[in-house]
């Protein structure tokens, strides 16, 4: 089975990490994966997004035209991914600061307040890792306890001190769904 996923945000949101973290999960439970960002004009502050094709099979094309799934962490990013999505599609919302609701009736919504669940665990640089862990719960695509360790290889070893909440915060998204 071929998995379809966007990924997208503000620069600065983590969004490239979170496509990494969710490859580079998905190559450690012996799947085939494609990862390709994608920057807007600035990084910090402007629109990121990543594709990601997690599969079975060989990957013929990486290229994410109609995607399954989606996490959105802003509304740019909802505006411009929405109409993309396949039918039926999964789409979690970042409703912290989207501030509309998703128009499609033909897609699963997951609404989630990605920022404010992030800073009950002290810092809104945990909002990507919440929305990990609820899309990892919703979707059953790749293991929690997968990405909880892949996180040692994803994060840069100035970071390594991060890891342990970073788990937290996917165990924490996980949980609300």
């Amino acid at each position: 089975m071929e998995h379809k996923i966007i990924l997208a945000g503000f620069g600065g949101q983590g969004i490239m990490v979170m496509g990494r973290l969710l490859a580079y999960a998905a190559m450690h439970e012996g799947k085939n994966v494609s990862w390709i960002p994608s920057y807007g004009v600035e990084q910090r502050g402007g629109t990121a997004n990543c594709s990601v094709v997690i599969s079975d099979e060989i990957i013929a094309a990486p290229i994410v035209a109609e995607p399954a799934y989606s996490i959105i962490m802003n509304r740019p990013s909802l505006d411009k991914f929405e109409p993309k999505m396949a039918p039926k599609g999964v789409i979690l919302v970042n409703t912290s600061i989207v501030d509309r609701d998703v128009e499609r009736k033909d897609l699963d919504v997951v609404n989630l307040a990605c920022n404010d669940e992030a800073l009950e665990l002290g810092d809104i640089r945990y909002a990507n890792m919440i929305a990990l862990g609820a899309f990892c719960k919703k979707t059953g695509i790749i293991k929690l306890e997968t990405l909880k360790k892949s996180l040692k290889n994803v994060l840069s070893a100035r970071r390594q001190n991060l890891v342990e909440i970073n788990q937290k915060a996917l165990e924490k998204g996980y949980q609300l769904v």
